[in-house]
């Protein structure tokens, strides 16, 4: 999502790059450039028009600073207006004085509401919360069964008194929910109600009497992020009609232009709070506009790479691997494969190097990133004898056979693991020397599709992430050029 976007932003800072000052006719051109990305890109016509204005006021009023070249400033100002566009700071949810917080889901048929709402509730049971999931959408098909399945598989509790299918009250269900909620001690109440293919008398009714029923803290709209305008005209609609305090936008992985998404905030008045990615229960976060700026303008996500580390890294496991390195232990290909099964659980090495600054040029190479591999190299390790995985160097060539056989790879795929597991066993022990454990990942030991060597006396970037990826022959953009991690401030 908003990957064309991105691009035609990109594209446009490139062209001034290598101006050392700023005319009237280039703002003119680099604004025009902006708002037709806009456009493209299914923003709605006002805000992209306040949006690129704002822009021009603003570039033509620049004051010259000494730190950042005419891209650069740009870029400052345009990463400014994207923020305010998108909210400003992330909202949290309001809770209650007296538990149970409730939190009523809104959405058309199709926006993945009930899905949502398991989402919602194991990202709220992760920080400690007690959510109940209230089935009160009786009218769509097999409804209850899908949020008994979802509340299953998020390891939360669910009410579901009705069969649905066209059979109950909602209004009563959401009413009984607080009642069981209050005597179960859940501090949390989530109300997945009914969609429609389109806002309509039947919809807004229902929707405004379980919200008078109960009085929710939260009242979230679920937006589609892939129907365009429509989640425009969408969310004005039910503002209209039956009012919400927030909005939650899904699919955003999917490969729509997405813009409208930018539109929401700005049309309604209401801040988006929370963001699904993907198809998992824990692709699921708080919506943070700044975050996204950096991403549309190739400044990379690092804090939110830093948070999925944290959720997957146990820190029991980091500190034993930390005290065993520090006392002089050799690492081995257990340790290797312990930390590599933690950097799977984050999730697409793709999509993970892609939250580096400055990756948008190496988008191509980022792309044929093969995340098979990593599960090649699992594969290898585990066929090992336990002995073996002490000391790769000792396997003999008859045994390499076999292994490629556990393994379903050839012979030459575990010489290279060996060889690039000895390189960071010398890594390592020079560490130790140095009194300095480097940052562990997986980067090293993974091929692309297509390697591709750096030239001859390239140079190696001080940043271990990004030293990792010159390793495997991705070329980075230089320090200089536009988006490479400026200060902003």
């Amino acid at each position: 999502m908003f990957q064309q976007l991105a691009d035609r932003l990109n594209n446009t800072f490139k062209a001034l790059k290598t101006k050392g000052r700023l005319s009237e006719s280039d703002i003119n051109d680099t604004v025009k450039e902006i708002r037709t990305a806009l456009l493209d890109a299914d923003v709605a016509l006002s805000v992209a028009n306040s949006f690129s204005e704002k822009i021009r006021e603003k570039a033509l009023g620049i004051e010259v600073s000494q730190s950042l070249n005419p891209a650069q400033q740009v870029i400052k100002i345009v990463h400014q207006e994207l923020v305010n566009i998108l909210g400003g700071d992330a909202r949290r949810l309001t809770f209650a004085k007296n538990p149970p917080t409730v939190i009523m889901l809104l959405g058309l048929q199709g926006a993945g509401k009930t899905t949502l709402a398991g989402k919602l509730a194991k990202y709220l049971a992760r920080d400690g919360h007690t959510p109940l999931l209230v089935a009160a959408d009786l009218q769509r098909p097999n409804a209850v069964d899908q949020l008994k399945i979802v509340a299953s598989q998020a390891g939360v509790q669910v009410f579901a008194p009705e069969p649905g299918n066209g059979v109950g009250d909602p209004v009563k269900v959401a009413k009984e929910a607080m009642k069981v909620a209050q005597k179960n001690l859940h501090d949390m109440v989530i109300i997945d109600t009914a969609g429609r293919l389109a806002i309509d008398d039947e919809l807004t009714k229902q929707a405004q009497s379980i919200r008078k029923a109960v009085d929710p803290q939260e009242t979230l709209l679920v937006i589609d992020s892939m129907i365009g305008q429509d989640s425009v005209v969408t969310a004005q609609n039910f503002m209209d009609k039956v009012g919400f305090d927030g909005i939650v936008l899904t699919k955003l992985d999917g490969d729509a232009r997405g813009g409208a998404a930018l539109s929401l905030r700005e049309i309604t008045g209401k801040p988006v709070m929370f963001a699904s990615n993907g198809e998992k229960l824990d692709d699921f976060d708080i919506f943070y506009p700044d975050r996204l700026a950096n991403r549309l303008l190739d400044m990379g996500d690092v804090l939110t790479l830093i948070e999925q580390a944290e959720r997957v890294f146990d820190q029991g496991q980091k500190e034993r691997f930390e005290a065993k390195l520090a006392s002089g232990e050799s690492f081995t290909l257990d340790d290797f494969l312990e930390q590599l099964q933690s950097i799977k659980k984050m999730g697409s090495m793709s999509k993970m190097l892609g939250m580096l600054p400055g990756m948008q040029q190496a988008k191509k190479q980022i792309e044929n990133f093969d995340d098979r591999e990593v599960t090649r190299i699992e594969a290898i390790i585990q066929s090992m004898k336990p002995e073996e995985r002490q000391n790769p160097k000792g396997i003999d060539a008859a045994r390499k056979i076999k292994i490629a056989q556990g393994a379903g790879c050839e012979v030459k795929d575990i010489n290279s693991l060996i060889n690039r597991f000895s390189e960071a066993q010398k890594m390592m022990k020079r560490a130790q020397a140095g009194g300095g454990i480097p940052g562990m990942g997986g980067q090293t030991f993974v091929k692309q599709k297509q390697k591709q060597k750096p030239g001859k006396g390239a140079k190696r970037s001080g940043n271990p992430a990004k030293r990792a990826l010159q390793e495997q022959g991705i070329k980075l953009p230089e320090e200089n050029e536009m988006g490479s991690g400026f200060n902003l401030s």
